[in-house]
């Protein structure tokens, strides 16, 4: 029993072996708030025999929603040569996902391989805790170099270098596309922010690849602040697509009744993060694509230039490149924009990763459902070590070898209700590779169920369909199992803070319809 009569539980996840931490949190149930844990140094990881350490360049983006790749044409004008060039040149994981669609959380999953209801991020005003371990740790104690290079965003206002970096180029919070007083921390001092963002921050990744010495191998984390909203593209980009022909969403229009689609959603259209209210303006979603698509040009020409200098380096085909958002992104889909629910346009992420000496020279598609909570044991592997095992995370480094390895046949999602944001309700969700169930906490609403293999659009909502109740109670106990398995069967609370984003427009469209099935037939 901890403290006050409350069980304090630990999680004992993803670690040096069954039981032991990669990331590890220690909270009392009886108080809202987390008792950090003195920090520690992570235990030595076992070395794999016989395999070599690869260099690694980590390229995150925000908001980067899984289509927006040229080779994948979501839109007619889009380009991303830098990053086509990738997934010719190496692995595109198809089905890339996020466990929750959320900037900080997400970072965080990243960090550790724990999920949000783990590793207790669960908003993007609160800090992470500073007794969880972060994969770079590891890195560190086997002798590599290691840089974080951007957006940190775990917390408002901080900006401090973390541990697992030996060096550290960071901004409060989102950070600013345009220099602003803020400034950077550059290992611990602040210095002024000079120009475009995106292309400050690659400069200040290439000079720390040119300036290193000595033989160690590398790891850099360079974390963009583009594509996050309100997009402003770098100058010689703006315009680019003005004009440009958009194709708007199928699922963007007011929904039908035969949809079934949830009351909250139909609401939501009228508000911060709906196409009738976006950011509480009348922006156009079409003008607002073009300028998202004008702000990734920067980070894809940064991905050139990173690959142009290891090439002439001589160590690019024997760097692993991984470049990957931190969650997708909604123009109009269902009516919303932004992210946070589990619709296919918020948890999918574009996930690429290059290195032809581990990979092979033959570009290869990847079908599996990979996720960010994946990363941290994905990048140890590649670095020689014996990842931590868990009870959720996987090594993709065998998937990316066109090796049969066993997988996980689905993916749990979780989502958090933010007062900031009261529109989104919070959400569970299994997702499989068939079926998608939707599971909504503290609303009195329609659930969902989606068929994706002939439904991708995730058009009709199935949860009363006569023939599917079966399926609908098998996901609900595998969502449930899931969650105790991983000690996610009580819910973060954290205190009030930041924006409120939680008006409507007083002359939009009026209130959701309520799910025709929730009514009494008498």
């Amino acid at each position: 029993m901890g403290h006050n009569g409350g069980l304090t539980r630990r999680i004992l996840l993803c670690g040096a072996g069954v039981g032991a931490p990669l990331g590890l949190w220690s909270w009392n149930t009886a108080v809202a708030a987390p008792t950090p844990v003195k920090r520690r140094k992570p235990a030595p990881l076992a070395r794999q025999p016989g395999v070599k350490p690869r260099n690694i360049v980590v390229i995150l983006t925000d908001d980067h929603r899984y289509d927006a790749l040229g080779f994948l044409k979501p839109q007619t004008f889009l380009e991303t040569p830098n990053l086509d060039r990738l997934a010719a040149e190496g692995v595109h994981f198809k089905n890339g996902m996020v466990t929750t669609a959320l900037c900080s959380p997400s970072r965080a999953s990243i960090l550790t391989g724990l999920y949000a209801h783990q590793h207790r991020v669960v908003d993007n005003n609160h800090a992470i805790d500073p007794a969880l371990t972060y994969f770079p740790e590891h890195l560190q104690s086997a002798g590599y170099e290691t840089a974080f290079i951007g957006k940190w965003h775990m917390g408002p206002e901080g900006d401090d270098p973390q541990p697992g970096f030996d060096h550290w180029v960071s901004f409060k919070g989102q950070g600013t596309y345009l220099p602003s007083a803020s400034g950077l921390n550059v290992d611990g001092r602040r210095v002024p922010q000079a120009g475009y963002i995106t292309d400050e921050l690659t400069d200040y990744a290439l000079r720390w690849l040119e300036g290193r010495k000595g033989d160690k191998p590398f790891m850099l984390l360079l974390s963009h602040k583009a594509g996050h909203s309100d997009f402003i593209p770098a100058d010689r980009h703006k315009g680019r697509y003005a004009g440009a022909p958009f194709r708007y969403p199928a699922t963007m229009a007011p929904a039908t009744p035969d949809q079934v689609r949830p009351r909250w959603v139909q609401d939501q259209r009228n508000s911060w993060h709906g196409v009738d209210y976006p950011y509480h303006s009348r922006i156009d979603i079409a003008d607002y694509y073009r300028r998202y698509a004008e702000t990734l040009l920067a980070v894809d020409e940064g991905a050139g230039r990173l690959m142009d200098l290891l090439q002439t380096r001589g160590v690019l085909d024997s760097t692993l490149i991984l470049y990957l958002g931190d969650n997708g992104f909604a123009f109009g889909e269902h009516g919303l924009i932004d992210k946070r629910t589990a619709y296919e346009e918020s948890i999918r992420i574009p996930m690429l990763a290059r290195c032809p000496e581990l990979f092979g020279d033959a570009p290869r598609v990847v079908d599996q459902v990979v996720a960010n909570i994946d990363m941290a044991p994905t990048l140890l592997s590649a670095a020689g070590l014996v990842p931590p095992k868990g009870l959720s995370v996987r090594d993709a480094v065998p998937l990316a070898q066109g090796k049969p390895v066993p997988w996980r046949d689905a993916l749990l999602y979780e989502y958090y209700w933010e007062r900031n944001f009261p529109q989104t309700p919070t959400v569970h969700a299994v997702r499989g590779d068939r079926y998608k169930y939707i599971r909504y906490h503290g609303v009195w609403d329609a659930d969902e169920l989606y068929d994706l293999t002939v439904d991708p659009l995730e058009a009709r909502n199935l949860i009363f369909s006569p023939g599917h109740e079966a399926v609908v109670r098998q996901l609900n106990t595998r969502l449930f199992d899931m969650l105790a398995e991983t000690g996610g069967t009580s819910m973060p609370l954290a205190r009030d803070a930041g924006f409120r984003g939680w008006r409507r427009r007083r002359d939009g469209p009026p209130q959701g319809v309520f799910p025709d099935m929730l009514l009494d037939p008498r």
